[in-house]
């Protein structure tokens, strides 16, 4: 891991950006550029700048959930984080409760059987935990060593989960912020509806910071888009989890605009660890990107490396994070810790409102 102990308390980012005084926006947000182990300070509008004609930009549309939802168990009440939607039309489901702050904390207890009372009748009912102890589903989930308390498969009866979301549901909202936001603020300007209504419990927040005139700039300037969507589950996995699978696509569009980048001499610049996942994941034996969709349980790190993206654009990570593993398979881990060394002097924010940081790797023949 990189040399960061902990990340300073007062630089969580506690509300989004546009909130952070008069005439604020999105693309307000501070930008860290590493090449190499050289890093410079910018703001994210700037980003068109930064890029050059003929790089590709592989953006995630994956829209973020209102996946937290009220409940009860017995007297006792409760909130249900809706995490992944499976195959069979079960969901991974984490139940918390509340922690008087309004936030959440851990909840002991859930057992299979669990029922939970939930708005207007519905009911969600416990069946057994993600990945054991004897998993029965076959699913990608149960394959993963994920704490055996911490995910749940569950079913919801009564009702739809789709409804229950767009009725009763909020956004995750994590300790480090003030108070909560709208769904709004956790869409990005690529979000798009998802046709069985999955989408992210997290938002896919690298993509954020975008505005429509930075994009507009990007295109007058010859940066190129590319969309894949990957669906992210509740919170980031505990301290030193691997990733879990997730459900990814990769559209027939998105990996001819790939390829013909990558034989072009263009960068391929991801827009999240998310983008990364999903574009690795369609890379074929003689390297070239097909469309595809499916679970993934990849996990990119140093020694497995990438073998289409050139850069990426993402926030920053806590130490413990297996994301960062992903950042030293882009650029290496001396320009990883320099530049958290950096960002940590500079004051950079952290988390899903904070600042970003854009890693290009050497310049070097594909």
């Amino acid at each position: 891991m990189t040399t960061i102990v902990r990340v300073p308390e007062e630089l969580s980012a506690r509300v989004p950006a546009e909130q952070r005084g008069p005439g604020r926006a999105r693309d307000d947000v501070r930008l860290l550029v590493s090449r190499g182990t050289g890093v410079t300070h910018h703001v994210f509008r700037e980003l068109p700048g930064l890029l050059r004609a003929g790089d590709l930009l592989v953006v995630n549309t994956s829209p973020t959930l209102a996946a937290a939802v009220d409940g009860r168990i017995g007297d006792a009440p409760v909130v249900v984080h809706f995490s992944t939607l499976g195959d069979d039309g079960r969901w991974a489901v984490e139940l918390r409760e509340p922690d008087g702050r309004g936030t959440t904390r851990a909840r002991a207890g859930t057992r299979v059987g669990t029922e939970v009372r939930l708005p207007e009748g519905v009911r969600l009912v416990v069946e057994e935990p993600v990945g054991g102890p004897e998993p029965v589903g076959g699913h990608p989930l149960d394959r993963h060593p994920i704490g055996r308390e911490r995910l749940w498969w569950g079913r919801v009866e009564g009702g739809t989960v789709l409804g229950l979301l767009r009725g009763h549901g909020r956004p995750i909202r994590y300790s480090y912020t003030t108070r909560d936001q709208p769904l709004s603020a956790y869409q990005t300007l690529f979000s798009l509806p998802s046709p069985d209504g999955a989408g992210s419990a997290e938002m896919p927040s690298a993509g954020r910071p975008f505005t429509e005139r930075v994009v507009a700039e990007l295109v007058r300037g010859g940066v190129g888009f590319a969309r894949v969507t990957l669906h992210t589950g509740v919170a980031s996995a505990e301290a030193h989890e691997p990733p879990y699978p997730e459900w990814f696509t990769v559209p027939e569009a998105s990996a001819r605009a790939i390829n013909a980048v990558a034989a072009g001499g263009g960068r391929v610049i991801a827009v999240g660890t998310t983008a990364v996942r999903a574009v690795e994941s369609a890379v074929g034996a003689d390297g070239a990107v097909r469309a595809c969709q499916g679970w993934t349980d990849l996990v990119v790190t140093p020694e497995r490396g990438v073998r289409v993206v050139d850069g990426l654009l993402t926030g920053l990570h806590e130490p413990e994070a297996s994301h960062l593993l992903m950042l030293r398979a882009v650029a290496g881990r001396a320009a990883v810790d320099r530049a958290y060394e950096e960002a940590l002097r500079g004051l950079y924010l952290w988390h899903e409102f904070g600042d970003v940081h854009l890693l290009l790797g050497e310049e070097t023949p594909r």
